[in-house]
C-alpha cells in the first residue's frame, strides 16, 4: 500500500535548503532560534530562582536541590526525543516520507508509555524517593509536594520535548521560539500572582509549570494531528519493527542513560555539598544558573546542528555534515567568550539579585562563580562536538564524555578537596571549573578522532588549503 504520507511546500523547500545552502547560513538559520530558545528557558529559570529567593534562602535552596533530580528524570522524555529526532532527521534527509511518518508515530507512544510508567512509580512514593536520593530534611516539608506537582509538570514536558524535537526536524526553529514565549509570558505572570500577589509557597511554582506547559501541549496537539502530514501522529503508523523502532531506541538509550548519569550526578555533587551547610547546594544552583548565560546557548547550537548533520547525512552528504560542526563549533566559542566577561563584569549586580540583602551568601555565589566561569570555552567545545556525535549516531561516544564529565572529573575531585583541604564552600566552584575544563579537552580529543575515522569511513580526502575535510563540505 502506498504511504498517504507527504510534505508541505514549506517541508520541501526547508529540505532542499538544508542540503543545498551555504552550511553556514543553514546553521544560523535553524540554531539561532535555538539557541534564543534556550536562553529563554534559562532567563526562566533565573528569575524562577528570584522568585523563590522572595520565598527564603530555604526555598531557593530547595528549588535549587530538586531542580537536579528533576533533570535526572527529565532525562528519560529528553533522551528519547533527542534519539528519535536524529533518525527522523536522517528520513527526512533521506526523501523516506513513510519511515518519517512511522517514526513520529511510534515516538509520541513511547512517550506515552514511559510517562504513565513514570507517575505510576512516583507519585505515590515521592517522600520515599527523595530521601533515597539524599535529600536534606530541611527540604523535605516543602519539597514533596513541591516534586508531586513537578512530576505532573515534567510528564506535559516530554509530550512538548518530542513535539519539539519533530519541528526541530523540520526546520521549524522559529515556531519552536514563539511557543516558548508564549510559555515563559504565562509561566512568568502567573508565578509572580502566587508568590508576590498572593504569597503562597514554591509548591505554587511548580502549578504554574503544569499550566504553562500544557499551553504549549494543546498548541502541539492542533500540529501533530494535520492529517496527511510525514510529521503527524496517527495510530496506524505506530510501529515497533526493527526498521522503525530499533533504530530510534538504538540512539536513544545512550543518550537517555548518558543524560540521567550526568544529572545523577549532579544530585550527587548536591548531596557532598551539603556538608558545607544548606545554603551551599542554593549558591552553587544560582550559580549554574549565571553559568547557564554563557552556556545554555550551545545547547541551541547543538540540537540544531545535530539535526542539519543528520539530514545531510541521510542525503549522502557527509563531508557538508562535517562542515556544520566546524561551523557550530566557532559560533560557541564565540558566544561563550562575549557572555562569560559580561558575567564577570557584572557578577557583582547579578547576584545581589539573587542574594536578598544576604551579603554572606552572596558572596559565597560569587565565589563558586568566578571559579565556574572558565568551563565557559570548554563547555562550547563539548558542545559542539555532541552535536556532531548526535548527527552521526555515535551516542555510546557522548555518553562516555559525560560519564567522565561527572564521575572522573567532578565527584573524585570534590572527594578530595573534602577529605584533604580546608577550603570550604569554595571547593565546588573548583571542581565545576575542573570538570567543565575536563571535559572540554576530553571532547576535543574525542571529536579530533571521530572525524578522522568519519573521513575514512567515507572516503572523505584532506583539504589543501583547509583543515581537515572542510574543502569537500563546501
Amino acid at each position: 500500500m502506498k504511504s498517504q504520507a507527504a510534505l508541505s511546500e514549506k517541508d520541501e523547500k526547508f529540505r532542499e535548503f538544508s542540503l543545498n545552502s551555504p552550511p553556514w547560513k543553514v546553521v544560523l538559520y535553524v540554531s539561532l532560534p535555538l539557541a534564543l530558545y534556550e536562553s529563554l528557558n534559562q532567563l526562566f529559570k533565573i528569575l524562577d530562582s528570584m522568585m523563590a529567593a522572595h520565598i527564603s534562602s530555604s526555598a531557593v535552596s530547595t528549588v535549587s536541590y530538586l531542580a537536579q533530580l528533576d533533570m535526572t528524570l527529565a532525562a528519560l522524555g529528553g533522551g528519547l526525543a533527542v534519539g528519535a529526532g536524529m533518525k527522523i532527521s536522517e528520513a527526512y534527509g533521506a526523501g523516506d516520507l513513510d519511515l518519517v511518518k512511522k517514526r513520529v508515530s511510534t515516538l509520541y507512544a513511547l512517550c506515552a508509555v514511559v510517562s504513565i510508567l513514570l507517575l505510576a512509580v512516583l507519585l505515590p512514593f515521592t517522600p520515599e524517593f527523595l530521601r533515597l536520593a539524599g535529600t536534606p530534611e530541611e527540604f523535605m516539608s516543602d519539597g514533596v509536594s513541591y516534586f508531586r506537582l513537578d512530576l505532573i509538570g515534567m510528564v506535559i514536558m516530554f509530550f512538548n520535548h518530542v513535539y519539539i524535537a519533530v519541528e526541530r526536524a523540520r526546520g521549524n526553529s522559529r515556531r519552536i521560539l514563539y511557543l516558548n514565549l508564549l510559555v515563559i509570558a504565562v509561566k512568568l505572570i502567573l508565578t509572580a500572582l502566587f508568590v508576590y500577589v498572593f504569597h503562597m509557597g514554591i509548591h505554587m511554582i511548580a502549578a504554574a509549570t503544569i499550566i504553562s506547559q500544557a499551553l504549549m501541549f494543546s498548541v502541539a496537539a492542533f500540529h501533530i494531528c494535520q492529517p496527511g502530514s510525514a510529521f503527524g501522529f496517527s495510530l496506524s503508523g505506530i510501529s515497533f519493527n526493527k526498521r522503525v523502532a530499533l533504530p530510534v531506541l538504538s540512539i536513544s538509550g545512550p543518550v537517555i542513560v548518558e543524560k540521567a548519569a550526568f544529572s545523577l550526578g549532579k544530585v550527587l555533587v548536591n548531596s557532598m555539598s551539603t556538608v558545607y551547610g544548606a545554603l551551599t547546594v542554593g549558591a552553587l544552583g544560582i550559580s549554574n544558573n549565571i553559568g547557564g548565560i554563557s552556556t545554555t546557548p550551545h545547547i541551541g547550537f547543538q540540537d540544531g546542528s545535530s539535526a542539519i548533520i543528520s539530514q545531510n547525512l541521510g542525503a549522502g552528504k557527509p563531508a557538508r555534515a562535517l562542515h556544520v560542526f566546524f561551523c557550530t563549533a566557532a559560533v560557541n566559542v564565540g558566544v561563550s567568550a562575549v557572555t562569560m566577561v559580561l558575567n564577570l563584569v557584572f557578577l557583582r549586580q547579578i547576584s545581589w539579585a539573587f542574594a536578598q540583602n544576604d551579603p554572606a551568601f552572596q558572596q559565597m555565589i560569587m565565589g563558586i562563580y568566578r571559579f565556574e566561569a572558565w568551563g565557559a570555552i570548554p563547555l562550547g567545545i563539548n558542545s559542539a562536538v555532541v552535536g556532531m556525535l548526535y548527527g552521526f549516531g555515535k551516542t555510546k561516544a557522548t555518553l562516555f564524555i559525560n560519564f567522565c564529565r561527572v564521575f572522573a572529573f567532578r565527584i573524585p575531585v570534590l572527594w578530595g578537596l573534602q577529605t584533604f583541604t580546608s577550603l570550604g564552600s569554595i571547593s565546588v566552584g573548583i571542581v565545576m571549573a575542573v570538570s567543565n575544563i575536563g571535559v572540554g579537552l576530553l571532547s576535543a580529543v574525542i571529536g579530533f578522532f571521530t572525524i578522522r575515522q568519519i573521513c575514512r569511513e567515507y572516503h572523505i580526502t584532506f583539504g589543501k588549503r583547509r583543515i581537515l575535510c572542510l574543502r569537500q563540505a563546501i
